[in-house]
Parts: C-alpha cells; structure tokens; sequence
C-alpha cells in the first residue's frame, strides 16, 4: 500500500504519529487474536460435545421409536427462550438463559403412561438442541471476529507498519538532502563573498 505524503516536515511528524499509534496497537490485537482463536476453539468444542449428547439421547431412545408414533407433537411447545449477552474479547456472544415450554392439555387417564416421560425427554431434546444451536451461533460470531483482527494484524504488521516506515524514511532523506545542498549553497556564497572581498 502506497502512504500518500509530502516531503517537508508536518507530513513527517503526521507520518510518525501513525506509525505510533499503529505500533502500539499490534501487541494488543495479536492479543485479540489469541484470545478469539482459544474462544473459537473452546465453542466449537462445547458444540461438538452437544453433537454428541444429542446423538447420544437420540440412540437411547431409537428403541421405543415405535412408541414415539403414539406421541402428540403438539403437545411440547416452545413458547420462549430467554438469551443474555456476554462480552467476549470484545465480541457481543450469545448465551442460554432459560427456555420456557408449555404443554398443551391432555387426559391423563386416555393417554398412555408413558406420555410425562415423554414430555420430559422432548423437553430434554429440545434444550440440547438449542444450546447447540446458541454455541454454533457463537462460535460463528467469534470466528467472524477473528478473521477481522486477523485481516486487522496483517494489515499493520504487513503494510501500514513498513508502509509508514519506507515514508518515513524517504522524508527523512529528502530533508537530509535539502539541507546539505542549502549548506553547501551557503557555503559556496560564502567562499564567494570572501574570494570577492580578497579582490577588492
């Protein structure tokens, strides 16, 4: 990326300050980083175990899968679901509070015995598969973040920082030159001031 400037002083000293500022925000955003990436891991972990759990109730209860015919699947609702925020490394991430069911009305006496135990494992599947759903939206939020600060880091460490530097740099030069011709000027006038005065 070319840093656009001009060769005199007030573009240097605006040129160093960026610079600055860039240099002392790298350590921190590597630090983002870090941090985002071990979150990342740890919410993708958490949600591959809610794989697993779900898959795990999901075989315990294959068995009576002809029972599951019988159910009323209208019975369990989801009526509501209760998220807070929490701050991770900056991110806004999603948690599970609390998720409120409602059971629609049935006869206990028509029904099989078998139902309230139903309603607890639909209950019971249904909470696994939203604090699955929770932690993958998380992961994601997290993850999305990352790569930014990732784009962010290399965008400093890669060109903004020696971007800056190579500028810097440059003016530098530039003013050196300028003011070695000046001196050497002044000092040509000089010897001609002097070689003029000798001859007068």
């Amino acid at each position: 990326m070319a840093i656009k400037f001009q060769y005199n002083k007030t573009y240097l000293q605006r040129l160093k300050k960026q610079l600055e500022i860039r240099q002392r925000a790298l350590p921190t955003l590597k630090n983002k980083e870090a941090a985002l990436r071990s979150e990342v891991k740890k919410a993708k972990e958490t949600a591959e175990e809610f794989d697993r759990k779900l898959e795990k109730q999901l075989q315990a209860y294959q068995h009576a899968i002809a029972l599951w015919d019988e159910f009323d699947n209208e019975l369990v609702r989801i009526d509501d679901v209760d998220l807070s925020i929490k701050k991770i490394a900056g991110v806004k991430t999603p948690v599970l509070e609390d998720i409120h069911f409602s059971v629609k009305d049935y006869s206990m006496f028509n029904k099989p015995g078998w139902y309230l135990d139903g309603i607890h494992i639909v209950k019971q599947l249904a909470r696994i598969a939203l604090e699955r759903e929770v932690f993958n939206q998380k992961m994601y939020l997290l993850e999305h973040a990352r790569k930014k600060t990732t784009q962010k880091v290399n965008l400093y460490e890669k060109v903004q920082i020696p971007g800056f530097e190579e500028a810097i740099l440059k003016i530098k030069r530039y003013l050196e030159d300028e003011e070695n011709l000046s001196k050497a000027a002044q000092k040509i006038v000089k010897n001609r001031l002097q070689e003029a005065e000798a001859q007068s």
